[in-house]
Order: C-alpha cells, then sequence, then structure tokens
C-alpha cells in the first residue's frame, strides 16, 4: 500500500509539473501573437494626394512619379484631384481624413483657402507634407518643391541676357493666391525690375492655362505692340502665348516658361519658344512619397526638402 501510495503521489506530482509547462507555453504564444498582430495593424502605408488639376501635364508627371514611387515602396495611394476648385479640394481632403491614411500630401490650388483643410488634417493627428505649392497656415511637416524664387530669376536673367539688357517685356502670372505664382514673379522681378532700358509693359494673370495664355496675349499684343520677350510662370500660359505671337504676324519675340513640360520642350527644340525652366515634377512626386513614408514610420524629416532647377534651351 505504502509502495501503491507512493506511486501515485509521483504520478501527480509529474502531472501537476507538466500541467504548469504547458501553461508557460501557452502563455508565450500568446504574447507573440499580440505581436504579429500588431505588425499586421499596422499594415501597409496608406498615403492620400490631393493634386491642384489633372488637366495640367506638369501634374501628371507629378501624380506618376509618385504612383511609381509608391508602387516600389509598397505604399497604398489614394489620389484625389481637385480640378483647380479650392471647395472640392477641401471636401477631397476631407474624405482623405475619413478613410484614416497616414499622410496627406497637398498640392493647393490657393495656398491660403487650403489652411483650414491642413487645420482639419492636424485636428485629426494625420501629417501633412506640402508638394510644389506651400500652405500659407497650419502645421505642415515638410515642403517638396523647387525653390521658385530662384527659377523666376532665373529666366529673368536669361531674358536680361536675350535682349541685350534692352526691351519690353510681358509678366503671364499664374493663379493668384498660389505659392508658385507669388515666388516665380518675385524672382522674375528681382531679376529685371531697375534695369535700364527694360520695361514690363504689362504684368495679368493667365491662370495657368494655356487657353487664357492665348486671350490675354492677343488682348496684351493689341494694346502693346512694341513687345520684346514674354515670361510666363508656367509652360501652358507660355504655349498659349505662342499661339497668340504666331496668330498676331509677329516674330522674334522671346518667350520662356516654366515646368518644362513635354509640349514645352518640343517647342524649345523647334527653336519657337526660347526656354523653359524645368522643375522635374517626376522627382518632386518621388520625393513626397519618399519623405510620407519617413514621416509615416515615426523618422525626423527637414521642413524643406528643394528639388533642383534646370535652365532648358535648345540643344
Amino acid at each position: 500500500m505504502k509502495k501503491f501510495a507512493f506511486t501515485w503521489t509521483l504520478l501527480l506530482a509529474a502531472f501537476l509539473m507538466l500541467t504548469a509547462c504547458t501553461t508557460g507555453n501557452e502563455g508565450g504564444t500568446a504574447e507573440k501573437s499580440g505581436n504579429a498582430g500588431n505588425e499586421g495593424n499596422k499594415g501597409t502605408i496608406k498615403i492620400g494626394l490631393s493634386i491642384s488639376t489633372q488637366n495640367n501635364p506638369f501634374f501628371v508627371t507629378l501624380r506618376q512619379g509618385a504612383e511609381k514611387a509608391a508602387k516600389e515602396m509598397g505604399a497604398d495611394l489614394i489620389v484625389v484631384d481637385a480640378q483647380d476648385d479650392t471647395s472640392k479640394q477641401i471636401g477631397g481632403i476631407e474624405d482623405l481624413i475619413q478613410q484614416k491614411v497616414d499622410v496627406i500630401l497637398i498640392n493647393p490650388t490657393d495656398s491660403d483657402a487650403i489652411v483650414t483643410a491642413v487645420e482639419s488634417a492636424n485636428n485629426a493627428n494625420i501629417p501633412v507634407i506640402t508638394v510644389d505649392r506651400a500652405a500659407n497656415g497650419g502645421t505642415v511637416v515638410s515642403h517638396i518643391a523647387s525653390d521658385n524664387v530662384a527659377g523666376g530669376k532665373m529666366a529673368g536673367d536669361y531674358i536680361l541676357d536675350a535682349l541685350g539688357g534692352k526691351g519690353n517685356i510681358v509678366e503671364l502670372q499664374g493663379i493668384a493666391g498660389t505659392s508658385a505664382a507669388r515666388d516665380r514673379g518675385q524672382g522674375f522681378h528681382e531679376a529685371v525690375d531697375g534695369k535700364d532700358g527694360v520695361k514690363v509693359v504689362a504684368s495679368q494673370p493667365a491662370d495657368f492655362d494655356r487657353a487664357k495664355g492665348l486671350t490675354v496675349m492677343e488682348n496684351i499684343l493689341q494694346s502693346n505692340s512694341d513687345v520684346q520677350a514674354v515670361f510666363a510662370h508656367n509652360d501652358e500660359m507660355a504655349l498659349g502665348a505662342l499661339q497668340a505671337i504666331e496668330a498676331a504676324g509677329k516674330t522674334g519675340i522671346v518667350v520662356v516658361g516654366f515646368d518644362a513640360t513635354d509640349d514645352a520642350v518640343n517647342a524649345v527644340n523647334e527653336g519657337t519658344m526660347a526656354a523653359t525652366v524645368a522643375q522635374k515634377p517626376e522627382l518632386i512626386g518621388q520625393q513626397a512619397i519618399e519623405t510620407a513614408v519617413k514621416v509615416a514610420g515615426g523618422e525626423k524629416v527637414d521642413v524643406s526638402v528643394p528639388v533642383e532647377l534646370e535652365l532648358v534651351t535648345q540643344k
């Protein structure tokens, strides 16, 4: 009996030890599953891109650069097109906030009007990065763009050199309220204002649009027949101005644009347009995504990420 009781005592002890070991292993497995679950919850980085318009080839290329980079980096990219409508852009950004994207990239239609949308994203704790054009308020973690002031000055300096320091110049402005129009105009005037023999005879908005560039330039030529050069804040307006100049039978007018779109570069190589400032929109889109991924991962990024400029002239 003593032997039998002793045997059962040993068996009971062994059973208790086995139970304790099994419980410990299950706890370890549960902790590991929890970690794996947290990693799964993080999932793919979701980035929203609110773009001002897709009617401008520059922004089409910018979007394509962003899409390519997002695919390469394994990020989801949701693009909303504002169609140059500020209220539509604000609504699109609200939709991105509702979709709980990790980062929002904004290419503003209007640097002032977009502030409320930036602040909405701030309130939702979604980081905001501005692309090509800045926002004039709200918290923005980084701005990806070329130095538009330097680009405007580059265009102005080129025109001064092409004219030999003398002549009447027309300036076609972009959309009022955008940082791109303001900064490109500032750089241009820094180059040409105060120069003897040089006069800006007209400075009018054509809203970054080719058709408006054509119409505005037609009207300017009717009241200012003595024009030697045109600086347009983007290539679309420059190409519209070229149409007006050709229709008026004018020759020898130096036309300089900004953005280096395919149509503009072709016009430069054909000799109908003198030059364009290359902003490299594909690279801007790529760097915007790279910066967004870093921000989503908790990395610190530069407040301003400059993208190099290049003056494109006939080869």
